[in-house]
């Protein structure tokens, strides 16, 4: 693989390394927004905003300590409201990568807002978990972005997006990932066992990881991971085969700690920088890396 991610020049400041703004949480799914701020972070990222429903910004405030909140309008459920548009498109245009998702909650209003955001956001995108739910079935809500999109579904969200059962998936995952990002020019991430990311262009097919990461956060962990990768300048495809490959390469580390029954997103989380770490000391075997063109 090509090294994307470099050592740091001596001479260098936390604007080099790129702005993320996250959109994420709600009442009762703060850790998603955490987990997904922090990985953010520890991946490199030298900057993160995010944004929050305002009745929770003070606990997040508590969570994070490296993170930036950004408090904006809710509805009476404590989930973002339409209100909160147009503060968020400008926090958006400050930043380099945008992340949707995490944790939002189902709520119609939310998912209104979030259809109304994804065709008017100029920075490339995350869209994970909830912010793939407001969409099911109306997937062609993709064509409108003006700007490079990475989805990180996994079978379930898949499935609600193309309206197939997850059986159908599970059996033809390359081809459901090939066609889907052809058809909608997105580039996709299907999470699982072989992790499967797909552009027009080329597919990469994951080796990194284990059945432990099957667990509560941790694709919160990789939406953050991704986001950071984009907004330190990598290409799309290539941030998001990185992604999940050190995703999977701290999984693995993390499991070797604590096994696999017991493992937890935030176990991933904290190896992430041994996991670049070992990636740019040459130390992780890269090879399986490769992505292998179609």
């Amino acid at each position: 693989m090509e090294n994307v991610i470099k050592k740091r020049l001596k001479d260098s400041h936390k604007g080099d390394y790129g702005h993320v703004f996250i959109l994420a949480g709600s009442r009762g799914l703060t850790g998603a927004a955490a987990l997904c701020a922090n990985a953010a972070l520890r991946s490199g990222a030298g900057l993160v905003t995010l944004g929050i429903p305002d009745s929770l910004n003070a606990v997040m405030q508590i969570k994070l300590t490296e993170a930036m909140t950004c408090p904006l309008p809710e509805t009476k459920r404590a989930t973002l409201s339409l209100k909160a548009e147009n503060e968020i498109l400008k926090r958006a245009d400050g930043c380099d990568a945008v992340v949707l998702g995490p944790g939002l909650s189902r709520d119609p209003e939310t998912i209104k807002l979030i259809k109304n955001l994804i065709p008017k956001i100029k920075k490339t995108m995350v869209l994970d978990a909830d912010a793939l739910n407001a969409i099911a079935g109306t997937a062609d809500i993709l064509k409108k972005a003006k700007v490079p999109v990475v989805i990180t579904p996994h079978p379930g969200e898949m499935s609600g997006l193309i309206g197939k059962n997850k059986d159908f998936i599970q059996k033809n995952r390359l081809n459901v990932a090939k066609r889907f990002s052809n058809n909608y020019n997105a580039v996709v991430v299907l999470k699982g066992m072989g992790t499967i990311v797909a552009d027009k262009n080329s597919c990469y097919i994951n080796k990194t990881g284990n059945p432990g990461m099957a667990t509560a956060g941790s694709g919160d962990v990789l939406s953050g991971i991704v986001g950071s990768f984009l907004a330190q300048g990598i290409k799309a495809f290539n941030a998001a085969r990185m992604a999940v490959y050190v995703h999977g390469l701290a999984g693995d580390l993390a499991a070797k700690e604590k096994g696999e029954a017991g493992l937890i997103a935030s176990d991933i989380l904290d190896n992430i920088p041994e996991a670049i770490k070992s990636i740019i000391d040459n130390r992780a075997d890269t090879r399986v890396a490769k992505g292998v063109r179609l």
